[in-house]
């Protein structure tokens, strides 16, 4: 069981050994090289001794050497903060050049700035002649729906004509197909009649014979005068189905060439809404560059503003002639 009472020293002690191999001070570190010590009393001595670093850092680093090395260290510490004040210095030196470019980049800036807004100028110029295009464009795909909402009604008006003409074709053909079959009844029954009355014709003398024969032939020629007028009449219904189917694949035809130029204005609009888009991203991409170059500009101003005050602050010895 770890035991508690770790002293700050003993923990210092550690943290220098941990520094020495290149390791990392931690609690579970340190807990390891004491072998003792629980992490609350090894956790705040560890935050003591990084405030301390940190109070300490621009002191040479305090270390358990013999004196030759602790001059020695001194000494490369000396050079150390020599090297660092002449980087200081160059570091200085080279904020003024930046200084004269940032007020060579300010000018640049405004140029650029005057350019933009000339190039602003002509793309609105651009942007309104596309919204006019863009309305005329609008204003015949509307002309072209509605021509398309009527070419679709006088469609629906023609499918339903046709829907009432195919059912009159058809109560037609069904009447026709009745009448015939009652005309085939009807002959089948006289001709049997006829057969009957023949028989009994024939039975009771031979010399009707020619009479009845006679009837037959007008029944046969009456059959074959009605079985005429009814394959007129289909016929007739025929070619009035015919006619009727051509006319709808006619305006079929016209509706598909309607729906293709309305399919080829959408395009042009399509194209044209695209268009609008790009300009639009090309324009806001512009000003969020002019916004930038806005930014930088009052930066390079700020800064400016602080270096002319520094300037006037600082003293300088007099002119000798």
């Amino acid at each position: 069981m770890a035991r508690s009472g770790v002293r700050y020293e003993e923990v210092q002690k550690a943290i220098h050994q941990l520094l020495q191999r290149g390791e990392t001070p931690g609690v579970q570190k340190i807990r390891e090289v004491l072998g003792t010590g629980s992490f609350t009393t090894l956790s705040e001595h560890l935050r003591q001794w990084k405030i301390e670093r940190e109070e300490n850092r621009d002191a040479p680093p305090a270390q358990d050497l013999p004196e030759p090395l602790q001059a020695l260290t001194q000494e490369l510490w000396r050079q150390a903060q020599e090297a660092a004040r002449q980087g200081l210095n160059h570091y200085r030196e080279e904020a003024e050049q930046r200084v004269e470019e940032a007020q060579n980049s300010a000018q640049e800036s405004r140029r650029l700035a005057e350019d933009a807004a000339q190039r602003e100028s002509a793309m609105s110029d651009h942007l309104a002649k596309l919204q006019t295009r863009l309305d005329e464009k609008s204003t015949a795909l509307a002309q072209s729906q509605a021509q398309l909402d009527a070419s679709h009604t006088q469609l629906e008006n023609a499918t339903t004509k046709i829907a009432r003409l195919e059912e009159q074709f058809a109560q037609l053909q069904k009447k026709s197909a009745a009448e015939a079959t009652e005309y085939r009844d009807a002959l089948d029954e006289q001709a049997r009649q006829y057969d009957a009355r023949l028989a009994q014709e024939e039975q009771r003398h031979e010399t009707a014979e020619a009479k009845l024969m006679t009837l037959l032939d007008d029944a046969r020629r009456e059959r074959q005068e009605q079985e005429k007028q009814h394959a007129k009449r289909q016929a007739q219904l025929d070619k009035r189905a015919e006619g009727l189917e051509k006319s709808l694949q006619e305006q079929r035809a016209a509706l598909a060439e309607e729906e293709k130029r309305h399919r080829e204005t959408r395009w042009e609009l399509n194209r044209l809404q695209d268009d609008a888009r790009e300009m639009t991203v090309k324009l806001e991409q512009r000003d969020s560059l002019l916004a930038e170059r806005e930014n930088e500009l009052t930066q390079i101003r700020e800064r400016l503003g602080k270096a002319e005050e520094r300037l006037s602050q600082a003293s300088f010895p007099p002119f000798v002639y």
